[in-house]
């Protein structure tokens, strides 16, 4: 039988989350990191940058790194139209744009909703995901941005 863990334990909370669609799929993040939702406008291609950053655009005097995060979390490139948005978030005290298809919802969940991410193989990698939350509509993927975009890895994108 598959075991499942919980990264981070919520019980008793409760939590403001970002809904957002990647293709046909439902992610979301915690508010807090979360600093502005904008429209999709073309960004400025770095050459030699990861794979995953799309570009840098500039954001009121600051230039931002934009992350595929489809891309970034395995899925086929995000192929923006009018539709997709850019969600703005801080994570290690940099801020990043990532490229979604749409922004669904804001939504109050309680920390008892959150289910631990099942186990799938022994090197199958949860760390992005804070749970799964089950509600009507279907399944959200909680995601972790923290772990998502090290430091490490932070400090490759602003190079």
């Amino acid at each position: 039988m598959a075991s499942a863990i919980n990264t981070t334990n919520y019980a008793g909370e409760t939590l403001e989350i970002i809904a957002f669609r990647l293709h046909d799929q439902e992610f979301c993040v915690k508010t807090t990191t979360i600093r502005e939702i904008r429209g999709w406008a073309p960004s400025t291609p770095i050459p030699h940058s990861p794979p995953e950053v799309i570009g840098v655009m500039n954001l009121r005097g600051s230039v931002i790194p934009i992350i595929d995060l489809a891309y970034k979390l395995g899925m086929e490139s995000t192929q923006a139209n009018e539709r997709s948005a850019i969600v703005v978030a801080e994570v290690h005290n940099m801020v990043i744009g990532m490229l979604v298809d749409r922004v669904s919802d804001i939504l109050t969940v309680a920390g008892s909703q959150i289910q631990p991410v099942p186990e799938v193989t022994a090197s199958f990698d949860r760390s992005y995901s804070e749970g799964i939350i089950a509600n009507e509509n279907g399944m959200i993927c909680f995601l972790n941005l923290a772990k998502m975009f090290r430091e490490k890895d932070m400090d490759d994108v602003a190079a």
